[in-house]
């Protein structure tokens, strides 16, 4: 199918549950029905949210697809249904959502690229915190580790994103009020994530995010024009390489330089260092755990290589100066990880051989302190 086949896709997005992303959504679709625009909803979560629920009617609302997991029946997004009916819009609530096991795929952001190969448009909701690249930022903000994220590309490539915004002040006021949570959920939520601090530094988030679309979309339009817009002066003179072990904070680090690496329009690679040049040598545990990180970089769309090198700084430091790397992010590893090849200080060895590059050392902050009650 052709890239102008391909439907559009709309994203409405908010820092917290509650900020009315839904609600937005479900607005525009009524309007676009009014307006004799094919439209219908694909999947809506009520949350019991009357003002909510009272804007889906009249609307054509797909049934659901129940799937029977572990004696229990679940409830998803009919995909296939949607397709057979082939409206022209569709409006998909919570973007980020695990499909239960056994379902066709795992992620509801995987189901909405399916209708938009199949050139439907969509429109949908999600919030901040569910951005691949901020999971750490946000654990460090709010204490609470999200496991439902969406790659940064899959946002990036989205037609347009509509920050849905009110004060923490104003959302603590509809909290307290019922029209969020019923009661007891939300005194709850009032304890833990649902802090006025709390809200007030996602909210910080989702703006900066909120400005870099927009400096990511003029900069679009300006080479569609062509200029040469700032982003990609900038990304000539970035590039970033991330150094990939079997230690668990090496995906920390790749959303930390991928992070980066969008800010700055620049190519980033994620590098394994091997004697053998694959990873065949290695314990299972540790193979399978670089893997694992290789393939969470590949799907964030970063360049992923195996090195062949006894010495791993020598090895890491060459391949930057081939490609022309502006800048090598590691994390401080056990020991264990770097006797092949380095001294006792593994950094400083990177560091004495790439004085032409930046090295980032990044390190584990712990959360924000939150007391549960």
């Amino acid at each position: 199918m052709s890239e102008q086949q391909r439907g559009k896709l709309k994203i409405f997005m908010g820092y917290a549950a509650g900020v009315g992303k839904t609600y937005r959504m479900l607005d525009e679709t009524q309007q676009l029905k009014a307006s004799g625009v094919d439209i219908v909803v694909g999947y809506f979560e009520p949350h019991g949210r009357k003002e909510t629920i009272a804007k889906t009617e009249g609307l054509e609302l797909i049934p659901r697809k129940q799937l029977n997991y572990r004696g229990s029946v679940f409830e998803e997004m009919d995909t296939d249904a949607i397709l057979a009916r082939k409206p022209q819009i569709c409006a998909v609530d919570e973007f980020p959502h695990t499909n239960v096991p056994g379902s066709e795929r795992a992620k509801r952001w995987e189901d909405v690229e399916v209708l938009l190969g199949n050139g439907i448009d969509v429109l949908t909701t999600m919030n901040i915190q569910h951005l691949e690249s901020l999971n750490d930022q946000v654990f460090q903000i709010s204490g609470i580790r999200v496991r439902e994220t969406v790659p940064d590309w899959v946002v990036q490539q989205a037609d347009e994103v509509v920050m849905v915004d009110v004060t923490p002040r104003a959302l603590l006021h509809r909290l307290q009020r019922g029209v969020v949570y019923e009661r007891a959920k939300a005194e709850k939520a009032l304890q833990n994530f649902f802090r006025e601090s709390t809200l007030a530094a996602l909210r910080e988030l989702a703006l900066r995010q909120a400005a870099h679309e927009v400096d990511s979309r003029i900069g679009a339009e300006q080479q569609a024009a062509g200029e040469e817009p700032v982003s990609v002066l900038l990304s000539k003179h970035h590039k970033i390489l991330v150094y990939v072990t079997e230690n668990p904070k090496t995906a920390m680090l790749i959303r930390r330089a991928k992070r980066i690496s969008d800010f700055l329009g620049a190519e980033c690679f994620a590098v394994a260092v091997q004697p053998t040049g694959d990873l065949s040598s290695l314990p299972q545990c540790d193979r399978e755990a670089i893997e694992k990180h290789l393939n969470f970089a590949r799907n964030l769309h970063i360049e992923t290589r195996i090195l062949e090198g006894d010495d791993i700084a020598s090895a890491l430091v060459d391949f930057g100066r081939r490609n022309a790397v502006t800048q090598i992010y590691i994390t401080r590893p056990s020991k264990r990880t770097w006797l092949q090849g380095l001294s006792a200080d593994p950094a400083q060895k990177i560091i004495s051989q790439a004085k032409d590059m930046q090295i980032v050392i990044v390190s584990d902050r712990e959360p924000a302190d939150h007391t549960r009650a």
